[in-house]
């Protein structure tokens, strides 16, 4: 083969981009060399990283630097605003490319099954995030009237809505929350947020940082019960194994002995309270019960038969986040995930799905960091590069560049580049500036689509 290897990577988050950087690092990228098309449905790149971090959590922000530095490459192109499958599905992919990699992530929430879940003022966590972070596709406006509040889940995604809710709009207005989403936290009336984990303290899914973040707020009281700080024999060897979860259960002890302060707003973590169901009246939430749950001796819980109800009339589920299957790929409906070997996509028959791929949240679920998906993007370009070697991957009817841009301007798809980020970020950037602020979120689609001259 005389020409770079074509590879399109649908997906321009974390996942994808560091799929990139792993075929950039190749040797195959020095002779005779890759071609890299990132395809993204939202007209910005970065996924997660802009859609789904807290907006008062620069830090992690922080990784878009990096990723700057791989799509500043020139082999790599940015086609946003295209979706898979309505504006480029599968077999259009193959006409082009000699290999596709899909790294969709997760964004939808993982159901609850318990009584109530569909009440007016029970919410999934991810819709919350997504109105916050300033996401094109959702409502404008969020309700923000309970005074008491239930986050249900014990992992990061937890703690950032639990804080949203419990910090003041003044507080996140430095950030770069758009002006609708500053407009209706200055509304919020939450005063009361109560965090729920069916399991104990050595069990809790946060990161040490994110959790004692919690408590820098000024207006942020964080409470916890001294009766919810219990271990047993696995939860010790848990300490011991897990230097994080050793951190995070140091901090919950810390704080379960200390006198309760007067800060404005309480947020309560409680732990071996189990939802059972949502309570409601008219339609709304009025409240939630719990049963208290025990150790079994092996870090795990059973139901003690005691129950509780707790005064909230808003109830927000971040048990984890859900992939949306992908059209021509298998799927496996309990996971949410499409199965794979090593990254190789695997149809029902065991073959491998010629010249398909995935890494990240589609192909191992939503868990983990965002780093943890650089280990899954070197083993499945690995892969695909061994296919490559060994002469699997067949020969795409039109690997010429151009032909993807002839067929997308036939199709009237209006998309962004990675030169149309540039003008975007610029423009986010002079948003902010008048108001000291790093930038403020652009969120219309049209508005996006304008700046970054698509």
């Amino acid at each position: 083969m005389h020409r770079p290897l074509r590879v399109a990577i649908v997906g321009a988050g974390p996942a994808g981009i560091y799929a990139a950087d792993a075929l950039l690092k190749s040797d195959v990228a020095a002779d005779p060399g890759v071609s890299i098309d990132l395809f993204e449905r939202m007209p910005a790149p970065f996924g997660l990283i802009r859609y789904g971090v807290a907006p008062d959590h620069p830090r992690i922000k922080g990784i878009i630097t990096a990723l700057h530095q791989v799509l500043d490459k020139p082999q790599i192109r940015l086609f946003g605003n295209v979706d898979y499958p309505r504006d480029i599905n599968l077999d259009d992919l193959r006409a082009f490319y000699d290999a596709v990699i899909f790294s969709t992530g997760a964004t939808a929430d993982r159901a609850l099954d318990i009584p109530g879940i569909d009440l007016d003022g029970s919410y999934g966590a991810a819709d919350f995030v997504s109105w916050y972070d300033g996401h094109p596709d959702v409502p404008r406006t969020w309700p923000l009237h309970a005074e008491k509040v239930a986050v249900l889940g014990v992992g990061n995604v937890a703690l950032d809505v639990a804080r949203v809710l419990a910090k003041t709009a003044e507080e996140l207005l430095p950030t770069e929350i758009p002006a609708n989403v500053h407009d209706g936290l200055k509304a919020n009336r939450a005063r009361e947020i109560h965090v729920f984990g069916r399991r104990g303290p050595a069990q809790a899914k946060f990161s040490p940082m994110e959790l004692r973040e919690l408590d820098h707020s000024p207006n942020i009281e964080v409470i916890v019960d001294p009766e919810d700080i219990d271990y047993d024999d696995g939860s010790i060897a848990t300490r011991r194994g897990n230097k994080q979860a050793d951190m995070v259960a140091k901090t919950l002890e810390n704080w379960a002995i200390r006198d309760v302060g007067d800060r404005p707003h309480k947020l309560f973590l409680h732990f071996f309270e189990s939802p059972v169901e949502i309570l409601g009246e008219d339609g709304a939430v009025v409240g939630l019960r719990t049963e208290r749950t025990e150790l079994d001796g092996t870090g795990n819980v059973k139901g003690t038969g005691t129950f509780k109800d707790w005064d909230v009339t808003a109830v927000y589920r971040a048990v984890g986040y859900l992939s949306d299957a992908l059209p021509k790929l298998p799927w496996d409906v309990e996971s949410g995930t499409v199965p794979d070997a090593g990254g190789r996509v695997i149809e029902e028959s065991g073959a491998h799905l010629t010249s398909t791929y995935v890494t990240g949240w589609i192909r191992r679920g939503p868990v983990g960091l965002i780093g943890h998906t650089k280990g899954d993007a070197n083993e499945t370009v690995a892969n695909l590069l061994d296919d490559h070697a060994n002469g699997r991957l067949p020969e795409p009817a039109a690997p010429a560049p151009e032909a993807v841009d002839a067929f997308l301007g036939e199709r009237n798809v209006r998309f962004t580049t990675w030169e149309g980020w540039y003008r975007l970020d610029a423009a986010e950037k002079a948003l902010g500036e008048p108001q000291g602020r790093e930038r403020v979120k652009i969120v219309e689609r049209e508005d996006m689509l304008r700046e970054s001259g698509a």
